[in-house]
C-alpha cells in the first residue's frame, strides 16, 4: 500500500509540474526582423587614390511583428541615415572589427533616435550586419 501511495504521489507531482512548465513557455517574447532590400552600398573615406566602397545587409530586430509596418513606412529615412553614417567613416574604421562594431552601434543609436522623433518611441531592439563587404 505504501508503494502505491508513493507511486501515486510521484505521478501527481510530475503531472502538475508539466502544467507549470507549459505555462512558462507561453511567456516567451516574439521578435521580428526587418531587412533592408536591396543591400546598402556606399563609399567611405579612402586613404588611396581608388575610391573605397562598403556593401552591407542590415537586419533590424523589433519586439513585435506589428512594428514591421512602421519600419517599412520609415525605410527611406532609416536607409539614408545608415548611408550617411557609412559615408563619413574612414577606411581604417571600416576595415577593423572594433570599427565595425562602433559603426553598428552608431547606426543603432541613430535609428532609434530618428524613430523616437518620428513615432515617439524607439523600436529597434538590435541591429545586425548580416553581410559586410568592403574594398
Amino acid at each position: 500500500m505504501k508503494k502505491f501511495a508513493l507511486l501515486m504521489l510521484l505521478l501527481v507531482t510530475s503531472v502538475v509540474s508539466l502544467g507549470v512548465f507549459a505555462e512558462e513557455e507561453e511567456v516567451i517574447d516574439t521578435y521580428a526582423y526587418y531587412g533592408f532590400e536591396p543591400d546598402i552600398v556606399t563609399n567611405y573615406i579612402s586613404n588611396r587614390k581608388k575610391l573605397g566602397f562598403v556593401k552591407i545587409s542590415v537586419e533590424l530586430m523589433v519586439k513585435a511583428p506589428e512594428d514591421l509596418i512602421v519600419l517599412e513606412h520609415h525605410d527611406p529615412l532609416l536607409r539614408a541615415a545608415i548611408i550617411e553614417i557609412l559615408g563619413a567613416q574612414t577606411e581604417d574604421k571600416v576595415k577593423s572589427l572594433t570599427g565595425k562594431e562602433e559603426i553598428r552601434r552608431e547606426c543603432y543609436d541613430t535609428l532609434n533616435r530618428l524613430l523616437e522623433l518620428e513615432i515617439g518611441r524607439p523600436l529597434v531592439v538590435n541591429l545586425l550586419f548580416t553581410k559586410y563587404l568592403y574594398d
